[in-house]
């Protein structure tokens, strides 16, 4: 019990940290809370808004997992090397497939709530 209790007060303090530190975060973050809130008007059921509020929880997820990629790219080397530049690519590639996740699924819901799927 002290274990999860400890991985849970590490988990909060980098969420809180990134939020406060990395503007892409802070962004990603508001966008989370505006979508449970909006998740309300928009789902047309409940599963329809836990995959909502779902897509945006991993959205999160990814972009915390880049930054910390990114984070230690810089603290490896600072120097501009092609590797480390595409290794940086590929953690904004997964962001960018984590915001088209999340565009399909709310279009789907909105679609799905309109009657025009």
């Amino acid at each position: 019990m002290k274990r999860l209790f400890s991985a849970t007060l590490n988990s909060l303090h980098g969420l809180v940290h990134g939020v406060r530190h990395e503007p892409a975060l802070r962004e990603e973050a508001a966008l989370l809370v505006a979508g449970i809130l909006l998740g309300f008007a928009v789902a047309p059921s409940v599963a329809w808004y836990v995959g909502m509020i779902g897509s945006l929880i991993v959205l999160l997820a990814v972009e915390l997992l880049n930054t910390a990629v990114e984070k230690l790219a810089d603290y490896v080397t600072r120097e501009r090397l092609t590797e480390i530049r595409r290794i940086k690519d590929f953690g904004s590639a997964a962001v960018f497939c984590a915001l088209c996740l999340v565009g399909l699924t709310w279009l789907a819901a909105i679609g799905v709530r309109c009657g025009l799927l």
